[in-house]
């Protein structure tokens, strides 16, 4: 796994309000289904455990979606952007609201859910980041 997609990784636990660090291995639950997620100290995703970006980054400098944006800082690697998720949600969020686009109303939907949901389970990285 690249050294960038695991620092990702380690952004998104870090800053996980539900992640708890034990025994060298970070568990935390899947920002969809509630799937509980694992990912070692390092950075390597356990499982199904894959990187969520809660706005899809196609979406950023997209009008339709600057509301969205605004809130993770304009820049789709913003940690406030990342979350875990597993891969099967992931895979369906990308497959279906991402690639409807900003202008699709149930897409807004949903992303705008994610985003509430990641926000309110967010937690300031502290000295492991």
């Amino acid at each position: 796994m690249r050294a960038a997609l695991r620092r990702r990784l380690l952004q998104a636990v870090h800053t996980d309000a539900l992640a708890v660090f034990d025994g060298g291995v970070w568990q935390t639950r899947c920002l969809h289904c509630r799937r509980a997620l694992s990912l070692r100290e390092d950075g390597e995703a356990l499982g199904t455990t894959s990187l969520e970006h809660v706005v899809p980054s196609a979406w950023f400098g997209k009008r339709a979606a600057a509301a969205f944006t605004a809130r993770v800082g304009e820049d789709a690697e913003d940690p406030r952007n990342l979350a875990l998720a597993c891969a099967a949600c992931n895979h369906g969020k990308g497959c279906s609201h991402d690639a409807r686009g900003p202008g699709d109303e149930r897409a807004r939907e949903v992303v705008s859910a994610l985003l509430d949901a990641r926000l309110a389970r967010w937690r300031d990285a502290g000295p492991r980041d």
